[in-house]
């Protein structure tokens, strides 16, 4: 952070966790993670992937919330004004296999699931119910991009007034310097941008689930 950015008192407040978490993974489907589609492919995005498979498998064992979506759109007439060209070429439509969440992060029996259709999680779907219902005041945002979907869902959910936490290593962009970029500047404001390993300490300090228990 530069001096001036520390001087105006830029990130001098620590948020901290609180006691109802929920995990969020924003739009880690085969359209980004795959290298077949013309958005996809990124080896920072394969990262975050395969940085988040393990905290999920985490949060899940303690009963904590997962939410996760994936983007997509019935036909070029419902979309707003993207200026990503592929995202209209079809592939992103409704139905599409690349639309479809990555397999190793996806508990269908677990996880609420549902489809956005602009860049925050939380714009115009039923993910603040779900959270109210679970008495949630933590989220702990994953995902990609981090200069795109996953901002705006961070900068939404410091809006509707919930802790927000942001493992760095399980989000993921196009470019490191953008992911950097945005992660510094949402870090100033809206969030905790924190070491993964942190955020595995505070779901492993949750009581594992009854079933989990008993499996043990």
């Amino acid at each position: 952070m530069s001096d001036r950015f520390k001087q105006a008192g830029y990130g001098s407040e620590t948020i901290g966790f609180g006691q109802r978490p929920a995990i969020l993974v924003v739009d880690f489907q085969h359209s980004f993670t795959r290298d077949k589609w013309p958005i996809g492919g990124s080896p920072h995005i394969t990262s975050a992937v395969e940085h988040t498979e393990p905290l999920l498998k985490a949060a899940r064992a303690r009963g904590i919330p997962v939410a996760s979506c994936n983007c997509a759109w019935q036909s070029k007439k419902d979309m707003a004004y993207w200026k990503v060209g592929p995202l209209s070429d079809g592939h992103c439509f409704i139905g599409h296999e690349a639309t479809q969440i990555e397999e190793m992060l996806l508990d269908e029996d677990y996880d609420f699931t549902f489809t956005k259709s602009a860049p925050s999680i939380f714009f115009l779907t039923p993910l603040v119910t779900f959270l109210t219902t679970h008495q949630v005041d933590t989220t702990i945002i994953t995902g990609c991009t981090t200069s795109g979907c996953v901002r705006a869902s961070i900068v939404d959910s410091f809006s509707y007034g919930f802790r927000t936490m942001v493992p760095e290593e399980c989000v993921g962009d196009q470019e490191r310097d953008a992911h950097e970029a945005n992660l510094r500047d949402v870090g100033r404001r809206y969030a905790d941008v924190l070491p993964k390993s942190q955020v595995m300490d505070y779901v492993a300090s949750f009581p594992l689930a009854k079933t989990e228990r008993a499996a043990g």
